[in-house]
């Protein structure tokens, strides 16, 4: 097992074109972090160059405190885990789980034991004779998984490996993974586009964007802690609402977040947050979780122009103003009309109430500048 340390990890190709900048991340031994982001983002260039597919332009890779910059991808003692299964078509899958072995000139003996000790905690034992023709995509999956396990590697390293199957087997995989991380107990290194794989999969989760990193942490953490409004935007299913033409107010010594003329006292954390940094009143973007949100009472207003019934919650979208809002109402807590076309009134609790910069599109409680601009582990400068 081992900890990977990136240090002003930096990709630029021909053409002066840079693809991640700056990455700082230390990965503890055993932990499972996660780079989400979308396409484009240098995620998966930061784990190529992580596993020696994409030579580093600047900065330093420790791997188990050895820098590994210049060393051969065979020579880190990584596995890797792609998209694409990337399987022997003419192999069996017992020949596919100890070709790595088999080039090692490991004892037929011990391979045999190897290969089987993995296809047993896989179950994949009854697909050993098969070719990867015969196997469904979660079961190659598998195959996949269990080629880089035969190997024992300090690190694993997965792009993307579930981004081929159906959504009922990306499900399904996904569980399987979790319940594999708890069983052989090593340090993962996974990317994939998904948050909800993100989420549910990750210690610490790395959101990327234009090469940046701009945060790290728990799901927890960024759930609730975003530091600019991309996290915001990125993490959350429904994504969170946005109300711009906001105003942050300063009276009487208190602060206030201003939604629609109607003022909402922030709460004793958030007065204390603000003070601290001295914030001005200013213009404002306000964000709302569709879950945090209150309908059958408040100021506020909206007209119900699609109404969702998922089993045991309303999925509502709504018009408030020049706002579209998303509304998570449980069922059994819903005591008005919600059908299509009904006007509603809703509220929220102002500790729930996300403040973004109009200008910088940073969080005005979370977001930390001295951290930012030293892309330390919580927090990176948002690019806009």
């Amino acid at each position: 097992m081992a900890e990977v340390i990136l240090k002003g990890i930096k990709k630029v190709y021909d053409g002066d074109v840079t693809a991640v900048h700056d990455v700082n991340l230390h990965i503890q031994d055993k932990e499972f972090i996660v780079l989400v982001g979308p396409s484009g983002c240098g995620k998966s260039t930061t784990l190529r160059m992580v596993a020696g597919l994409e030579d580093i332009s600047d900065g330093e890779l420790y791997i188990d405190g050895k820098l590994c910059n210049d060393v051969e991808p065979k020579d880190r003692d990584i596995a890797m885990v792609f998209q694409s299964y990337a399987l022997y078509p003419h192999m069996t899958v017992r020949d596919n789980l100890g070709f790595a072995l088999k080039l090692k000139k490991v004892p037929k003996a011990e391979i045999k034991r190897k290969v089987e000790e993995v296809a047993r905690v896989l179950d994949i034992t009854q697909y050993l004779d098969r070719k990867p023709k015969a196997l469904s995509g979660g079961q190659r999956q598998r195959v996949a998984i269990g080629r880089a396990m035969v190997r024992n590697p300090k690190v694993f390293l997965m792009d993307e490996p579930l981004s081929n199957l159906d959504a009922k087997l990306r499900n399904q995989m996904r569980a399987e993974i979790i319940k594999l991380r708890s069983r052989i107990n090593t340090t993962f290194m996974y990317v994939t586009h998904d948050q909800t794989e993100a989420m549910t999969l990750g210690d610490r989760i790395v959101i990327m964007k234009d090469g940046f990193v701009n945060q790290i942490g728990t799901p927890q953490e960024l759930f609730g802690k975003p530091v600019n409004l991309f996290v915001a935007g990125f993490i959350g299913m429904p994504v969170m609402n946005f109300f711009a033409g906001c105003n942050l107010l300063l009276e009487g010594g208190k602060y206030y977040a201003e939604i629609r003329n109607v003022k909402f006292e922030l709460d004793e954390f958030q007065q204390k947050a603000l003070k601290s940094r001295n914030q001005k009143p200013c213009e404002i973007i306000c964000g709302i979780r569709p879950q945090h949100i209150t309908v059958g009472e408040g100021e506020l207003s909206a007209k119900v122009e699609v109404s969702e019934l998922l089993g045991t919650e309303f999925n509502l979208h709504a018009r408030s103003g020049d706002d579209e809002v998303v509304m998570v109402i449980p069922t059994m807590d819903l005591n008005t009309d919600v059908s299509m076309g009904a006007n509603i009134k809703f509220t929220v609790q102002p500790k729930l109430i996300q403040l973004f910069d109009k200008e910088t599109k940073n969080n005005l409680i979370w977001y930390d500048p001295v951290s930012a601009e030293a892309n330390a582990p919580e927090c990176a400068k948002y690019d806009g």
